[in-house]
This record gives structure tokens, sequence and C-alpha cells, in this order.
């Protein structure tokens, strides 16, 4: 069931995306220049706004400092485009903030890069020895327990990021009321993708679970 609804907000988020693509900004600027703009009346000077190869690829980088935008959104003079690039300068500003969840979330990033390598491993090892021990198992699900935290931790560092592009671009004009209404929609397909994996990852934690208290039972 929840892997029906993420396809299907997948591809809601891409369809949205590309009907808003198409909808040219009314005041013409690109993403690039929305992004630097946002930056700079932020009052953050040292970030850059860099274009990176691929679709959806958007992010922003607080290791180098990058707002990272993909091709349409970097070149683009879109709703899509004004939508993302205030959004991932959202992030720069949490980071200039010292934004608690943001950074909780970063803090979270080097010992999951290197958990995810081999909890599906150990997890698999863990239901095969479960008649032996449940020592792997419980191993795996405490690592899985972690990455379903970081799925959740992401959900108001996502929000927030959107909340605070849309702000900025209503109350400096960036977009009119029919491009605000369009930029809020397609921001909002884009958290249900976060929300959606986060609800995926828990769901796939209790059947783990499950698994382990079954044998302990």
């Amino acid at each position: 069931m929840v892997m029906l609804v993420s396809l299907y907000v997948q591809w809601r988020l891409k369809s949205k995306f590309e009907e808003y693509s198409q909808v040219g900004l009314s005041n013409g600027m690109s993403g690039k220049e929305i992004a630097e703009t946002m930056l700079r009346e932020s009052g953050i000077y040292d970030v850059r706004v860099v274009s990176v190869e691929g679709r959806l690829s958007d992010h922003y980088n607080p290791k180098d400092k990058t707002v990272n935008l993909s091709p349409d959104v970097f070149y683009g003079r879109s709703v899509a485009a004004a939508a993302v690039a205030s959004h991932e300068c959202g992030h720069a500003v949490q980071h200039a903030k010292s934004y608690a969840w943001l950074q909780f979330r970063s803090q979270m990033v080097p010992f999951l890069s290197i958990a995810s390598q081999y909890m599906q491993w150990v997890i698999l090892a863990g239901i095969f020895l479960i008649n032996t021990t449940i020592i792997p198992l419980a191993i795996g699900v405490a690592l899985f327990a972690a990455t379903t935290l970081f799925s959740f931790i992401t959900l108001p560092v996502e929000y927030d990021a959107s909340n605070r592009a849309l702000a900025w671009i209503k109350n400096n004009r960036i977009v009119n009321e029919r491009e605000y209404v369009m930029s809020a929609d397609a921001l909002k397909w884009a958290a249900r993708t976060y929300l959606v994996a986060a609800i995926g990852s828990l769901a796939t934690l209790l059947y783990y679970v499950s698994i382990l208290m079954g044998r302990r039972d």
C-alpha cells in the first residue's frame, strides 16, 4: 500500500513540475538569479549557486556551502524554477541560522552513510541466523531504526525550507498571487515524497521488529 502511495506521489510531483516548468515567471528571473538574490538579501555571502547535471537533482550541500541546481532550474525562468531555487536556498538560510533540526540531521549523516552500506546485509544475515541467535538481527533493526529516525528528522527540515522559500518569494514580490499558489502546490508535493518515505521506513521497521520480537517470544 505504501509503495503504491509512494509511486502516486512521485508521479504527481513530476507532473506538477512538468506543468509549472511551462509557466513563465512574470518577472523573468532565472533560478540562478532568484537563488543569488535570496542568499544576498538573507545576509549570506559565502554560499555559491552552481549548476549540476540531472533532473530534480537540486540540493544544498552544507559541506562546501553550495546551492546545487539542475539545468532546468538554474537556467529556467519558470514558476517551478523559482520554487525549487528558493527552497534550496531555504536550506542555506537554515544552515546560516544554525537551525536545530538541520544540525541534528547533518550530525547523523556520517554514521548513516557507513551504516547504510551494511545494514541490509546484517538484517539478511540476522534473518538466516534467527534460530541460532538474535544478535545480528537486533543490530540490523537498530541500524534500520536510525535510518527511520533520520527520515522523520528530515521532515521538519524540508517543510521549514519550503516555508522560508514561500515567505521570501511572496514578501519580495518574486511571484504574483497566481504564481505563488503554483509554487506552494509544487513544494507541497515535493514535501509529500519525504513524508511517504518516512512512513514507508517506519512500516518496514515495524515489520523487522515483529520478526525480532516473534523470535524472542
